[in-house]
């Protein structure tokens, strides 16, 4: 949205033409007749306005004589206007406005005669019109410009708005795709690392070099990839969608290919949504990398399970039986469990095991 304002007079032109409407008038009004103070009151007057967007004061000053001394009004109700038009103190622009009442009703001193009771009463009301009118104008012209002002701060303030929603929702999309590739990508490079180890010691000398150089260069991965993690998730959203993308089907192919002394029993029930599939299936395979990580050796065992409201799995390893390999982690996995049973407003607990072993729990409520 924008806001379209329609083009302003150059302040020069305004002048000019105000100028020249004041100076027909002092023209039409001057007769050879006149006293010279009359005469020089209207070139006062005139010159006055030359200085009204500066000194507007002084200028709405130097214009009341021609109105007492003569009918000559235009200039005094442009002074007036300026005045109105610029003051924030109304009371000033009321003080204003009377003066023109004033000065326009009182008789000249040059021309003094009695007026009757009508002659002042509608001498009183046209004087009155005359400095009411210029002073509202300006009043409502400046209410418009402060009305217009105010619009295209609000215009501003939504457009800054619509960028922080923008914003927003690629921190979302950054979050999501944080979590994706820790999810995908770890769980891999992890598994390929593990195999290069177990390759390493059992290969003949010649292989075994190679096998330790795709161990280290799977460790440097995951460096760099929990690197990129804490970058895209520095603006990170809790409420990152889950996108549907592996299923149950794909647990037990998960488990197989892990490379891991795993097992997997029970079953759930078929009727599940994506979000809640995919929790589970993330759930599985990161008890699966951790296993791998921190307990090398060690059986699991996954365990799914389902009653009327509530659906599950717990991820369950024993100790490790040799030393656990030196692979880098941040953490990222589990906190990014968490979250996805709160988003599914269920819950993830993890707790050692009483051999030394460690558990993860995954409680879902089925929805309907």
């Amino acid at each position: 949205m924008r806001l379209i304002l329609p083009t302003a007079w150059h302040p020069a032109a305004v002048d000019a033409g105000l100028i020249a409407v004041a100076t027909a008038d002092v023209v039409l009004h001057v007769i050879p007749q006149w006293p010279v103070a009359k005469t020089v009151s209207g070139g006062v007057a005139l010159l006055a306005l030359l200085m009204r967007r500066h000194h507007r004061y002084l200028a709405f000053l130097f214009t009341v004589p021609a109105l007492i001394m003569t009918s000559i009004a235009t200039p005094a109700l442009i002074a007036l206007y300026t005045v109105a038009r610029h003051a924030r103190d109304r009371r000033v622009v009321v003080l204003c406005a009377v003066t023109v009442a004033v000065a326009d009703g009182i008789p000249s001193p040059l021309d003094f005669h009695g007026h009757g009771s009508r002659d002042l009463l509608i001498t009183v009301i046209y004087s009155t019109l005359l400095g009411a009118a210029p002073a509202f104008l300006g009043q409502l012209v400046q209410a418009r410009a402060d009305l217009t002002a105010r619009l295209r701060d609000v215009v501003e303030a939504r457009e800054r708005s619509e960028r922080l929603a923008a914003q927003t929702v690629l921190a979302t999309e950054r979050a999501q795709l944080a979590r994706e590739m820790h999810d995908v990508v770890s769980h891999q490079v992890s598994l390929i690392a593990v195999q290069a180890a177990a390759l390493q010691v059992s290969a003949k000398p010649t292989d075994a070099a190679a096998a330790g150089t795709i161990r280290e260069l799977a460790v440097k991965t995951l460096n760099e990839l929990r690197h990129m993690i804490n970058i895209l998730q520095a603006s990170a959203s809790r409420a990152t969608p889950l996108a549907p993308q592996p299923t149950l089907t794909n647990l037990h192919a998960l488990v197989t290919d892990s490379g891991l002394d795993a097992t997997l029993h029970g079953q759930l029930r078929e009727d599940l949504d994506a979000a809640t599939q995919r929790a589970i299936y993330r759930t599985v395979q990161e008890g699966l990398t951790n296993a791998r990580k921190h307990a090398p050796g060690a059986p699991v065992d996954v365990e799914l399970w389902h009653d009327r409201s509530v659906v599950g799995v717990t991820v369950t390893n024993g100790p490790p039986t040799r030393q656990a390999l030196s692979l880098p982690s941040a953490g990222h996995g589990l906190i990014g469990l968490r979250e996805r049973a709160e988003l599914l407003h269920g819950t993830l607990t993890t707790e050692r095991t009483g051999d030394g072993g460690f558990r993860i729990s995954l409680h879902l409520p089925i929805t309907k």
